[in-house]
């Protein structure tokens, strides 16, 4: 594949494309400087936030900022404040590893690249005269050539007229001989000259032009190549920094877990306790005997005066009993009481599918883990079995907690679904196909939960589903006899395992498939008795045993 060859008639075309790639070129680095810049006015907003939401010395605002909460924030802004500084690396990086060094490789190459098409032109020009002679050449030939045929025609009709001296004869052959000898010089110049512009258009279609589309074309794939390594350089600039913002999460990670909500709780007891004791109880007034009514010593009228009346303490007490009581306004209730019967319920049916569709989507994810922890148990080298542990009980806990969100709302959709009236056949429908769609264990009303003395059975529900799933575990993996191999693979790709449970493979290998994809894209195979592992199923082409235990019939 050479241009020289292919494209030896597309001088112009390939004038055009190079024009383009360098246009390219330049446009790419436009865009890194456009995107160092972004990355610059990011990191400058980021330290603008950070430091308006410090809090400001000898103030109030300062004073609050003792709370184990508002510690953790400060450590937040903190962390944001050195995250942007690594947005502020990746800009300086890009502008030193590609932006200055994409500039002077482009004025290079516009250089090298107005040198071979000046060559090329030269080129064109040379064979361009040598043409323009040939044609020269060609037409003094052919015009000897007639006069030749004149003369001669005129030395034989002149020869034929008897009319004519002898010596009119004689001046015309000799004129007809001057013209072919003219016409035989013209043959022998247009030959030698024909022969080279042959030998020069040879040259210059299978020396000179190959040559310097050669260079053009090795000139246009070094720029391809160049453009590639400055994308290398671009994702390898943002990987650099990934580790330090990485640890920059965890900063707040960490500050977020060193929040205590006990000891801010006692901070507000330690700020705001007045130290009186409670009112104690209004005695009896019998207005049918002159008497005093006594209040306790340790009453709130005491505290503030005995000149008072003690009515009108009683009348300031009463609107003091329920302070956390307050009208909301503009709030949406949870049970979307505020709206009406038929929109409450369309709501509240919604609600209830939601969580049903977040339930099984965490049923899910446990279900991968409880698979993924058996495979550590297997084979402990592919990683840590507990390390799975702390993931599968907040798993199970997020569980449990949207079941019981979502018997809250059923319970909150069948108080609504009593009171109004008998719905369409067309919403029967809906509704029965709702309940086939969501299994009992996530559609369980309190009522069903409710033991023969009215007590809950939360836990013992619970605790029965957990048995379950430790049952199916146990049944499903308590063979620790390695498994058969089912069928054999071929690597279409290469494969690099880097994560825990993956299995590094070359193109051309062909190992041993032990476990078929089960809808989540991988393949479990193995290359011997030790390396086991899972690949992509998109990199390797699968062809199982017929005869193996519980394969199926390869398609």
């Amino acid at each position: 594949m050479s241009w020289g060859t292919e494209l030896w008639d597309q001088f112009d075309n390939l004038e055009k494309h190079t024009q383009w790639g360098i246009d390219t070129l330049e446009k790419c680095i436009k865009f890194v400087k456009e995107r160092t810049e972004i990355e610059l006015s990011y990191a400058k907003q980021l330290r603008n936030l950070s430091k308006k939401y410090q809090p400001k010395k000898n103030s109030k605002e300062e004073e609050e900022y003792k709370y184990t909460s508002c510690k953790a924030f400060i450590s937040t802004l903190n962390e944001m404040n050195d995250y942007a500084g690594q947005h502020e690396v990746i800009s300086e990086n890009m502008a030193s590893q590609i932006i200055v060094d994409l500039a002077r490789y482009v004025q290079e190459l516009k250089q090298e690249r107005k040198s071979n098409f000046h060559d090329g032109r030269k080129a064109q020009q040379h064979i361009e005269t040598c043409w323009k002679q040939l044609e020269s050449s060609k037409r003094r030939f052919e015009r000897d050539c007639k006069e030749a045929d004149r003369a001669q025609q005129y030395f034989e009709k002149m020869d034929a007229d008897i009319n004519v001296t002898k010596a009119d004869v004689e001046k015309a052959r000799q004129q007809a001989q001057i013209r072919h000898q003219m016409a035989e010089d013209s043959k022998a110049d247009y030959s030698s000259i024909l022969q080279k512009f042959n030998h020069e258009q040879h040259e210059y279609y299978h020396t000179h032009i190959p040559n310097i589309f050669q260079k053009i074309q090795e000139m246009e794939e070094r720029r391809i190549v160049r453009i590639g390594e400055s994308m290398k350089t671009y994702a390898e600039v943002d990987r650099q920094v990934i580790p330090i913002i990485g640890k920059c999460l965890d900063g707040i990670v960490k500050a977020a877990e060193s929040i205590d909500q006990k000891n801010d709780s006692q901070l507000v007891i330690e700020a705001y306790k007045s130290g009186f004791e409670p009112p104690g109880d209004i005695e009896f007034e019998d207005y049918t005997q002159p008497m005093k009514r006594t209040v306790s010593d340790n009453s709130l009228s005491n505290s503030r005066g005995e000149g008072k009346p003690d009515l009108k303490f009683g009348g300031k007490s009463k609107g003091k009993l329920w302070p956390f009581i307050k009208k909301n306004k503009g709030a949406t209730p949870e049970d979307f009481s505020n709206l009406p019967p038929e929109q409450r319920r369309k709501k509240l049916q919604q609600k209830v599918d939601e969580l049903s569709k977040e339930i099984q989507k965490e049923m899910d994810q446990r279900d991968a883990i409880t698979k993924m922890k058996d495979v550590y148990l297997k084979n402990p080298q592919m990683g840590d079995p507990a390390s799975l542990d702390h993931k599968l009980a907040e798993v199970s806990q997020n569980i449990e907690k949207l079941r019981l969100e979502t018997q809250k709302f059923e319970a909150w959709l069948a108080e609504v679904e009593g009171r109004l009236p008998a719905r369409s056949e067309q919403m029967r429908r809906q509704s029965g196909l709702y309940d086939s769609q969501n299994p009992p264990t996530v559609n369980n009303c309190a009522q069903d939960r409710e033991s023969p003395d009215g007590s809950y059975t939360e836990e013992q529900s619970q605790e029965s589903e957990v048995k379950v799933l430790a049952t199916d575990f146990d049944d499903e993996f308590d063979d620790e006899e390695p498994l058969p191999a089912i069928g054999t693979c071929k690597a279409l790709y290469t494969f690099e395992g880097q994560n825990e449970g993956t299995i590094s493979v070359v193109e051309g290998e062909t190992l041993y498939v032990i476990e078929e994809d089960k809808g989540d894209g991988w393949t479990r195979i193995r290359r011997n008795e030790d390396e086991e592992g899972y690949v992509p199923t998109s990199y390797v082409e699968v062809c199982l045993d017929k005869n193996a235990k519980g394969a199926k019939t390869y398609i």
